[in-house]
Protein backbone atom coordinates (compact mmCIF):
# COMPACT_ATOMS: atom_id res chain seq x y z
CA UNK A 1 0.00 0.00 0.00
CA UNK A 2 1.07 3.82 -0.81
CA UNK A 3 0.90 6.53 1.80
CA UNK A 4 2.39 6.90 4.91
CA UNK A 5 -0.15 6.72 8.36
CA UNK A 6 0.83 10.57 8.83
CA UNK A 7 -0.50 11.71 5.22
CA UNK A 8 -3.53 9.36 5.40
CA UNK A 9 -4.38 11.10 8.78
CA UNK A 10 -3.68 14.58 7.03
CA UNK A 11 -6.37 13.74 4.52
CA UNK A 12 -8.66 12.45 6.77
CA UNK A 13 -8.57 15.52 8.82
CA UNK A 14 -8.63 17.62 5.60
CA UNK A 15 -11.93 15.82 5.23
CA UNK A 16 -13.86 16.51 8.52
CA UNK A 17 -11.94 20.30 8.55
CA UNK A 18 -14.90 20.67 5.47
CA UNK A 19 -17.56 17.96 6.65
CA UNK A 20 -17.90 19.32 9.94
CA UNK A 21 -16.64 22.50 11.61
CA UNK A 22 -18.37 21.29 15.18
CA UNK A 23 -16.61 18.18 15.03
CA UNK A 24 -13.26 19.34 13.79
CA UNK A 25 -13.25 21.89 16.56
CA UNK A 26 -14.24 19.74 19.51
CA UNK A 27 -12.19 17.47 18.27
CA UNK A 28 -9.22 19.49 18.90
CA UNK A 29 -9.05 19.14 22.54
CA UNK A 30 -8.96 15.32 22.44
CA UNK A 31 -5.19 14.02 22.69
CA UNK A 32 -3.61 12.79 19.59
CA UNK A 33 -3.55 8.95 20.68
CA UNK A 34 -7.74 9.44 20.81
CA UNK A 35 -8.03 12.10 18.03
CA UNK A 36 -6.57 10.42 14.83
CA UNK A 37 -8.40 7.50 15.20
CA UNK A 38 -11.44 9.16 16.06
CA UNK A 39 -10.57 11.22 12.67
CA UNK A 40 -10.06 7.71 11.21
CA UNK A 41 -13.56 7.46 11.88
CA UNK A 42 -15.39 10.37 11.04
CA UNK A 43 -13.29 10.65 7.75
CA UNK A 44 -14.66 6.66 6.84
CA UNK A 45 -18.14 8.00 7.93
CA UNK A 46 -18.29 10.36 5.37
CA UNK A 47 -17.01 9.06 2.89
CA UNK A 48 -19.89 6.70 3.50
CA UNK A 49 -22.44 8.88 3.62
CA UNK A 50 -21.33 11.23 0.81
CA UNK A 51 -21.32 7.12 -1.50
CA UNK A 52 -24.74 6.89 -0.65
CA UNK A 53 -25.97 10.98 -0.66
CA UNK A 54 -23.99 11.95 -3.83
CA UNK A 55 -24.10 8.98 -6.50
CA UNK A 56 -26.94 8.58 -8.53
CA UNK A 57 -26.60 4.38 -8.18
CA UNK A 58 -27.85 4.31 -4.77
CA UNK A 59 -27.65 0.80 -4.73
CA UNK A 60 -24.25 0.60 -6.26
CA UNK A 61 -22.80 2.85 -3.90
CA UNK A 62 -24.39 0.62 -0.96
CA UNK A 63 -22.86 -2.80 -2.44
CA UNK A 64 -19.61 -0.97 -2.48
CA UNK A 65 -19.69 0.19 0.89
CA UNK A 66 -19.77 -2.94 2.25
CA UNK A 67 -17.09 -4.37 -0.27
CA UNK A 68 -14.88 -2.13 1.33
CA UNK A 69 -15.89 -2.81 4.73
CA UNK A 70 -14.70 -6.43 3.93
CA UNK A 71 -12.13 -5.61 2.84
CA UNK A 72 -11.48 -3.45 5.66
CA UNK A 73 -12.32 -6.26 8.72
CA UNK A 74 -10.10 -8.51 6.14
CA UNK A 75 -6.73 -6.58 6.95
CA UNK A 76 -7.21 -5.75 3.12
CA UNK A 77 -8.32 -2.61 2.79
CA UNK A 78 -8.33 -0.74 -0.18
CA UNK A 79 -5.52 1.60 -1.19
CA UNK A 80 -7.30 4.95 -0.63
CA UNK A 81 -5.84 6.84 2.24
CA UNK A 82 -9.51 6.78 4.52
CA UNK A 83 -9.67 2.89 3.65
CA UNK A 84 -6.12 2.46 5.17
CA UNK A 85 -6.80 4.81 8.34
CA UNK A 86 -10.13 3.18 9.25
CA UNK A 87 -8.53 -0.42 8.64
CA UNK A 88 -5.60 0.81 11.32
CA UNK A 89 -8.32 2.25 13.93
CA UNK A 90 -10.22 -1.14 13.43
CA UNK A 91 -7.53 -3.86 14.36
CA UNK A 92 -6.23 -1.21 17.00
CA UNK A 93 -9.26 -1.35 18.79
CA UNK A 94 -10.72 -4.22 17.77
CA UNK A 95 -14.02 -2.36 16.01
CA UNK A 96 -16.80 -4.84 16.48
CA UNK A 97 -17.75 -5.27 12.87
CA UNK A 98 -21.55 -4.59 14.11
CA UNK A 99 -20.98 -0.73 14.68
CA UNK A 100 -19.63 0.27 11.38
CA UNK A 101 -22.63 -2.47 9.85
CA UNK A 102 -25.39 -0.65 11.71
CA UNK A 103 -24.23 2.85 10.16
CA UNK A 104 -24.61 1.76 6.74
CA UNK A 105 -27.58 0.22 7.56
CA UNK A 106 -29.04 3.91 8.23
CA UNK A 107 -27.36 4.85 5.15
CA UNK A 108 -29.72 2.56 3.08
CA UNK A 109 -32.79 3.73 4.48
CA UNK A 110 -31.68 6.88 3.31
CA UNK A 111 -31.22 5.76 -0.16
CA UNK A 112 -34.22 4.39 -0.06
CA UNK A 113 -35.69 7.37 1.13
CA UNK A 114 -37.45 6.10 4.11
CA UNK A 115 -39.99 7.71 6.46
CA UNK A 116 -40.79 7.36 9.70
CA UNK A 117 -44.38 7.10 11.15
CA UNK A 118 -43.56 7.35 14.93
CA UNK A 119 -41.25 9.38 16.90
CA UNK A 120 -39.29 6.20 18.03
CA UNK A 121 -38.90 4.92 14.51
CA UNK A 122 -37.42 7.67 13.57
CA UNK A 123 -35.09 7.17 16.95
CA UNK A 124 -34.25 3.76 14.97
CA UNK A 125 -33.19 5.74 12.19
CA UNK A 126 -30.43 8.06 13.78
CA UNK A 127 -29.48 5.07 16.37
CA UNK A 128 -27.87 3.59 13.52
CA UNK A 129 -26.60 6.92 11.56
CA UNK A 130 -25.44 8.60 14.33
CA UNK A 131 -25.58 6.68 17.47
CA UNK A 132 -23.59 4.19 16.18
CA UNK A 133 -20.93 6.50 15.83
CA UNK A 134 -21.25 7.30 19.03
CA UNK A 135 -20.75 3.34 20.64
CA UNK A 136 -17.45 3.66 17.97
CA UNK A 137 -15.66 6.64 20.04
CA UNK A 138 -16.62 5.11 23.00
CA UNK A 139 -14.36 2.00 21.73
CA UNK A 140 -11.64 4.28 20.71
CA UNK A 141 -11.84 5.94 24.13
CA UNK A 142 -11.38 2.29 25.93
CA UNK A 143 -14.77 2.99 27.45
CA UNK A 144 -17.01 -0.07 27.14
CA UNK A 145 -19.28 0.23 30.41
CA UNK A 146 -22.97 -0.47 28.99
CA UNK A 147 -24.22 2.88 30.97
CA UNK A 148 -21.28 4.77 29.06
CA UNK A 149 -22.31 3.50 25.69
CA UNK A 150 -25.90 3.93 26.57
CA UNK A 151 -25.21 7.80 27.10
CA UNK A 152 -23.05 8.08 24.13
CA UNK A 153 -25.68 6.80 21.96
CA UNK A 154 -28.31 9.58 23.85
CA UNK A 155 -25.98 12.15 22.72
CA UNK A 156 -25.59 10.65 19.26
CA UNK A 157 -29.40 10.74 18.98
CA UNK A 158 -29.64 14.47 20.42
CA UNK A 159 -27.28 15.16 17.39
CA UNK A 160 -29.05 13.87 15.08
CA UNK A 161 -32.51 15.31 15.86
CA UNK A 162 -30.63 18.56 16.07
CA UNK A 163 -29.64 18.48 12.76
CA UNK A 164 -32.99 17.31 11.24
CA UNK A 165 -34.71 20.27 13.00
CA UNK A 166 -31.98 22.55 11.38
CA UNK A 167 -32.44 21.13 7.74
CA UNK A 168 -36.55 20.62 7.75
CA UNK A 169 -36.75 23.13 5.01
CA UNK A 170 -33.69 22.09 2.91
CA UNK A 171 -34.52 18.46 3.01
CA UNK A 172 -38.01 18.82 1.88
CA UNK A 173 -36.50 20.70 -1.22
CA UNK A 174 -34.09 17.38 -1.77
CA UNK A 175 -37.42 15.49 -1.10
CA UNK A 176 -36.48 14.04 2.10
CA UNK A 177 -38.65 13.94 5.03
CA UNK A 178 -37.16 12.57 8.30
CA UNK A 179 -40.44 14.16 10.83
CA UNK A 180 -42.73 11.67 12.45
CA UNK A 181 -45.45 11.38 10.37
CA UNK A 182 -47.53 10.93 13.01
CA UNK A 183 -46.67 14.61 14.44
CA UNK A 184 -47.48 16.08 10.86
CA UNK A 185 -51.23 14.24 11.01
CA UNK A 186 -51.26 15.42 14.50
CA UNK A 187 -50.76 19.45 13.11
CA UNK A 188 -52.91 19.07 10.24
CA UNK A 189 -49.86 19.38 7.94
CA UNK A 190 -49.93 17.61 4.63
CA UNK A 191 -46.91 16.05 4.14
CA UNK A 192 -47.23 16.47 -0.06
CA UNK A 193 -48.00 20.58 -0.07
CA UNK A 194 -44.59 20.11 2.84
CA UNK A 195 -42.39 18.49 0.30
CA UNK A 196 -43.93 20.50 -2.54
CA UNK A 197 -43.64 24.19 -1.26
CA UNK A 198 -42.02 24.23 2.44
CA UNK A 199 -42.91 27.21 4.29
CA UNK A 200 -42.05 28.17 8.11
CA UNK A 201 -45.63 28.05 9.44
CA UNK A 202 -46.77 27.87 13.17
CA UNK A 203 -47.74 24.33 12.78
CA UNK A 204 -43.56 23.67 11.37
CA UNK A 205 -42.16 25.53 13.89
CA UNK A 206 -43.94 23.89 16.32
CA UNK A 207 -42.66 20.74 15.05
CA UNK A 208 -39.10 22.38 15.18
CA UNK A 209 -39.40 23.43 18.88
CA UNK A 210 -40.85 19.66 19.37
CA UNK A 211 -37.86 17.91 17.89
CA UNK A 212 -35.35 19.99 19.94
CA UNK A 213 -36.99 19.47 23.26
CA UNK A 214 -36.60 15.91 22.88
CA UNK A 215 -32.72 16.82 21.54
CA UNK A 216 -32.50 19.10 24.63
CA UNK A 217 -33.60 15.81 26.75
CA UNK A 218 -30.96 13.74 25.78
CA UNK A 219 -27.99 15.73 25.87
CA UNK A 220 -28.71 16.44 29.35
CA UNK A 221 -28.86 12.47 29.73
CA UNK A 222 -25.66 12.40 27.88
CA UNK A 223 -24.06 14.04 30.53
CA UNK A 224 -24.05 11.07 32.97
CA UNK A 225 -21.75 9.31 30.09
CA UNK A 226 -19.14 11.72 29.69
CA UNK A 227 -18.36 12.14 33.34
CA UNK A 228 -17.91 8.19 33.50
CA UNK A 229 -15.65 8.84 30.51
CA UNK A 230 -11.32 9.06 30.85
CA UNK A 231 -10.72 12.68 32.31
CA UNK A 232 -8.39 13.10 29.02
CA UNK A 233 -10.94 13.06 26.62
CA UNK A 234 -14.06 14.70 28.50
CA UNK A 235 -13.47 18.22 27.73
CA UNK A 236 -13.50 17.01 23.70
CA UNK A 237 -17.26 15.55 24.13
CA UNK A 238 -18.69 18.47 26.46
CA UNK A 239 -17.20 20.67 23.72
CA UNK A 240 -19.23 18.29 21.65
CA UNK A 241 -22.06 18.22 23.42
CA UNK A 242 -22.31 22.01 23.71
CA UNK A 243 -21.50 23.10 20.39
CA UNK A 244 -24.39 20.95 18.79
CA UNK A 245 -26.90 22.39 21.27
CA UNK A 246 -25.43 25.39 19.60
CA UNK A 247 -26.99 24.75 16.80
CA UNK A 248 -30.66 23.89 18.56
CA UNK A 249 -30.13 27.42 20.16
CA UNK A 250 -29.97 28.92 16.88
CA UNK A 251 -32.91 27.35 15.83
CA UNK A 252 -34.63 28.67 18.97
CA UNK A 253 -32.79 32.24 18.22
CA UNK A 254 -34.83 32.34 14.37
CA UNK A 255 -38.29 31.47 15.94
CA UNK A 256 -37.90 28.07 15.17
CA UNK A 257 -37.75 28.84 11.61
CA UNK A 258 -35.60 26.26 9.46
CA UNK A 259 -37.59 26.51 6.52
CA UNK A 260 -36.45 30.15 5.29
CA UNK A 261 -32.91 29.88 7.01
CA UNK A 262 -30.79 27.31 7.94
CA UNK A 263 -29.15 28.11 11.35
CA UNK A 264 -25.00 28.36 12.14
CA UNK A 265 -23.19 28.50 14.74
CA UNK A 266 -20.06 31.06 14.71
CA UNK A 267 -16.73 30.77 14.93
CA UNK A 268 -16.49 32.53 18.13
CA UNK A 269 -19.54 30.50 19.57
CA UNK A 270 -17.08 27.53 18.93
CA UNK A 271 -14.19 28.47 20.76
CA UNK A 272 -16.46 29.51 23.46
CA UNK A 273 -17.30 26.42 24.30
CA UNK A 274 -13.99 24.72 23.82
CA UNK A 275 -12.46 27.38 25.73
CA UNK A 276 -15.31 26.55 28.74
CA UNK A 277 -15.20 22.52 27.93
CA UNK A 278 -11.47 22.40 28.39
CA UNK A 279 -11.78 23.50 32.51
Amino acid sequence: MTGTVQSDMEYCEDAIRHGSLSFHSASLLLPKSVRDPCLALYAFCRLADDEVDLKEDKSASVHDLVARLDQVYSGRPRNRPMDRAFARMVEEFDMPRALPEALIEGLVWDAMEKQYQTFDDLVAYAARVASAVGAMMCVIMRARDANVLARACDLGVAMQLTNIARDIGEDAREGRLYIPLDWLDAEGVDRQELMRNPAATPEMRRIARQLLAQADRLYHRSEAGIVCLPKRVRPAMFAARHIYAAIGSRVRANGFDSISQRARTSKSTKLGWLGVSAF
